[in-house]
């Protein structure tokens, strides 16, 4: 099933709408329930209702069916919601982060998980642009896999963690890294550092995912285009934690809300023919490889696109695709 949150001028939550599987079409859903951060509270009771009207969507037999002429209709998947705790799941994303900082690995690098609790109350509609107050704040992109659980009781093991998983979607990691080594510094953070991120237009059930969706880990490549032009295509498939640890990490001392968002971190491969999904990797690989950086961070104009596409080539989550704009 493909749900999202169409804008609305009456409720920060969007409209609910079950989206079609080749994406093309929609049917408004509010009088299931308003929102999708309402659906996930009342998961259990609305679902069937949700898994029936997405059928006959894709039959082309639901009533009040909509075609989708303009993607920009789309909020984010969930405007905003009550936790989103972004992890670092890709051992290698970790390592070059922290060489580029001049950073120590953590001791317990293979055994726990990194976690920051970021903003939860806004996120950016995926094709909002990425506010730059100052370039020299070093605006960067992180693609990332996310998942949406229900609610999760504290102490809840990572196998059992992974029962609570309802929702997939795509994120876009907005961060500052000039601002990262003075926060860090000074023993808190992230904060000024992590602005708002950006969701996909689209989250989908994990079965829909069927066979790519293994063992926690969502094992498709991560398509990010900078400028139009090839930038990365790691595969979510080398998660070192998967999703169900990192969710029991998050619930460690604490219930964890339905519609709590939980990310994987950049997405990254050690094959360097997969390229990056973060401007701070490439940069420190320049810095490894040739003695120079030559990318910048994003300057006013820069665009970038987030989309993961299936076996067949059909995009799964919709885009995410974003310009940053100087603001005053």
């Amino acid at each position: 099933m493909k749900l999202a949150s169409l804008k609305s001028q009456n409720n920060l939550d969007g409209e609910l709408a079950v989206v079609s599987r080749d994406l093309k079409s929609f049917v408004r859903a509010g009088s299931v329930v308003p929102s999708l951060r309402e659906a996930i509270e009342k998961w259990s009771q609305v679902e069937p209702q949700l898994q029936k009207i997405y059928s006959d969507l894709n039959s082309g037999k639901a009533a009040g069916t909509e075609a989708v002429k303009d993607e920009t209709i789309f909020h984010a998947a969930l405007p905003r919601t009550w936790l989103f705790a972004d992890g670092s799941a890709f051992i290698h994303h970790i390592k070059l982060v922290r060489q580029a900082r001049k950073a120590p690995l953590p001791e317990t690098l293979l055994t726990v998980p990194l976690m920051y609790q970021g903003e939860s109350g806004r996120f950016m509609a995926p094709f909002d642009d990425i506010p730059q107050v100052d370039p020299a704040h070093g605006t960067d992109f992180e693609a990332e896999v996310g998942v949406v659980t229900d609610h999760v009781p504290m102490g809840t093991s990572a196998d059992e963690c992974l029962k609570h998983i309802k929702l997939v979607l795509l994120i876009n990691d907005v961060s500052l890294r000039g601002l990262i080594p003075e926060e860090l510094a000074q023993g808190f953070g992230f904060f000024q550092s992590k602005p708002n991120s950006a969701l996909s237009p689209v989250a989908v059930t994990p079965d829909e995912l069927g066979g790519d969706w293994k063992n926690g880990r969502l094992c498709l490549p991560l398509s990010v285009k900078l400028n139009g032009q090839f930038f990365g295509q790691a595969n979510g498939s080398e998660m070192h934690f998967h999703f169900g640890q990192l969710i029991a990490h998050a619930a460690k001392t604490r219930d964890l809300p339905a519609g709590t968002i939980i990310g994987s971190g950049t997405v990254a491969n050690e094959n360097p023919q997969a390229g990056s999904s973060c401007l701070a990797e490439k940069r420190t690989l320049e810095q490894i490889n040739n003695g120079e950086i030559k990318t910048p961070f994003m300057k006013d104009g820069d665009t970038v696109e987030i989309q993961m596409l299936d076996q067949k080539g059909q995009s799964i989550f919709g885009r995410i695709l974003q310009k940053v704009k100087k603001v005053n």
